[in-house]
């Protein structure tokens, strides 16, 4: 036994003691190949699974580096067993390779045959290959690269990808430092990406996911497709890039419902790439329309399965996926690894905090009552039709417009799901209703006003949950959200995380009604973020 920071279990879980001088030293060993599950204060939880193996692999860690790491820093020792695990697990990797032949094109092969046999037996992999070249190499089809990547994930036989990329078109991007400058964890995250080709970068909202990604562009020099959530972030990104590199107005073009402009770089969100006429997907010509050299995945944990199948396509292509979580509520994190390529960089939120590059924020889960009317008819609906009754419950009202008033002239957001309890609060309140219906260019100047000061308060459905830049906001009140989705409420706290000019902290507000499925729904919703180290105050809320 030493005196290591961190102790590795049997069940594969690493607890690392946060306090320990080794801390900091031991945390990034092991953030190659160990998921962060969860960060409060005084001991973080890490988890070993075969993806975050196999991310590390493909990453350049091998499992004697791994091990080593595991027994340098472990206080105790580790389980004999699990090493062996760990070594078993990162060996799967790299025995299936996708290369370049001179020949036939795009090639599978193996340095283990009866691997090779086994994966060829499997029904989905037929589709995707060819003839076979010899007892270790089978050609395959160029557009299933990516499918064949994904679908090998699954069958525990992840292929290392060394067909390389194409370099697309060149295209003069730079960086233009003035009056600002990279932050180190920014470079350290662009760097990661461009060493390794393709990947995910995680990082807190607020933390520069868009300048990461114009530090990626600088690197690659190449036409670059940016996919976004909607179009308001879309001319989010569209602005930075002016801002912050070389590129000028008419080298950025705008591919959205109301715009269909390709260009060097140009942004397009998912919705317009999804939208089906006739059961085809008729904007799949923008993917062929320019010799694409970086794509850039903006929220790529939102990835929708459609676009999740284009980007099979892609894989050509350098890739980078940008998000504040992997966490997905369908479990296919896989998918992304598969599709855009491994995790490169992460950063957990506190430690951006306390660099002082996000701003610290207090959440308050607000319990309130429903009358004994309410309660009466919550118990004898349908169960579908009570959560609708428990979020939406006329006392959760109350209590935001008295939350409201206590934070009068601080720039305050209320956000919600149901779009009656909204329009309801924002004529309560004489304030706006930002939603799915209000106009883009209403959006922007309702945004903008927010920014600059003119009005204080937004009342705003779930088309603010994602990459919709509010720096100013200070206080966010929560009426109700998408069932126990971990991924909205981080989004949601992310519109607070912008540091504070007088660096005030943040106040997240997230009402809940008692004794109902919206109190089990907002235990599942918080979880996210007590594991980044957000602890949630409980008040009672009186209307």
């Amino acid at each position: 036994m030493n005196d290591g920071p961190l102790i590795v279990q049997s069940d594969k879980t690493l607890l690392l003691e946060v306090d320990h001088p080794d801390a900091a030293e031991c945390r990034k060993a092991i953030a190659p190949f160990a998921e962060l599950e969860r960060s409060p204060e005084h001991i973080h939880t890490y988890r070993l699974t075969p993806l975050g193996l196999w991310n590390a692999r493909a990453a350049g860690h091998d499992a004697e580096q791994v091990i080593d790491t595991l027994l340098r820093y472990s206080r105790y020792a580790v389980p004999h067993s699990m090493l062996i695990d760990v070594a078993d697990t990162i060996a799967r990797f790299g025995r299936l390779r996708l290369e370049k032949h001179p020949v036939h094109g795009l090639v599978l092969v193996s340095s283990d045959r009866p691997v090779l046999e086994e994966v060829l037996r499997a029904k989905k992999v037929t589709g995707m290959v060819g003839a076979r070249i010899d007892d270790d190499t089978v050609v395959v089809h160029v557009s299933q690269r990516g499918m064949l990547k994904q679908t090998l994930l699954k069958l525990g036989w992840p292929a290392e990808d060394l067909a390389g990329y194409v370099d697309g078109e060149a295209h003069d991007i730079a960086l233009r430092e003035e009056g600002w400058t990279l932050r180190e964890y920014q470079r350290q995250a662009a760097d990661s990406f461009w060493h390794g080709g393709s990947g995910v970068i995680v990082l807190p909202c607020g933390a520069g996911k868009t300048i990461v990604g114009a530090a990626a562009m600088a690197r690659a020099e190449a036409t670059t497709l940016i996919l976004v959530t909607n179009t308001v972030s879309a001319r989010q990104w569209k602005d930075e890039l002016l801002k912050r590199t070389s590129l000028t107005e008419a080298e950025i073009g705008e591919y959205s419902g109301a715009l269909k402009q390709v260009r060097p770089v140009t942004i397009a969100t998912y919705q317009v790439m999804t939208t089906r006429r006739r059961g085809e997907f008729t904007h799949l010509e923008l993917f062929d329309a320019r010799d694409w050299g970086l794509i850039i995945y903006d929220e790529v944990h939102l990835l929708p399965a459609p676009i999740f199948r284009m980007t099979a396509d892609l894989q050509a292509r350098r890739r980078l996926g940008l998000t504040a979580t992997l966490v997905r509520e369908d479990g296919r994190e896989g998918d992304v690894f598969s599709l855009i390529g491994p995790k490169r960089y992460d950063a957990p939120w506190k430690d951006i905090e306390a660099q002082g590059w996000i701003a610290p924020a207090d959440c308050v889960e607000v319990r309130v009552e429903m009358t004994e009317a309410e309660r009466l008819a919550y118990a004898l609906a349908d169960p579908e039709e009570r959560f609708r009754l428990a979020a939406c419950s006329p006392v959760k009202t109350r209590v935001a417009e008295q939350l409201v008033e206590q934070h009068r002239g601080e720039p305050t957001i209320v956000i919600g799901q149901y779009l009656d309890q909204l329009d309801e609060i924002g004529e309560d309140l004489d304030a706006p209703v930002i939603k799915g219906s209000t106009t883009v260019k209403e959006r922007q100047r309702l945004f903008q006003a927010f920014r600059s000061g003119e009005i204080s308060l937004l009342v705003v459905s779930k088309v603010a949950n994602f990459s919709i830049d509010l720096p100013e906001a200070a206080v966010a009140i929560q009426v109700s959200g998408s069932f126990g989705s971990r991924q909205e409420e981080a989004q949601r706290l992310g519109r607070l995380l912008r540091p504070k000019a007088d660096g005030r902290t943040a106040r997240f507000y997230a009402i809940v009604t008692r004794d109902t499925v919206d109190a089990e729904f907002a235990q599942n919703r918080q979880r996210f973020l007590a594991e980044q180290g957000y602890a949630y105050r409980i008040t009672d809320g009186e209307a």
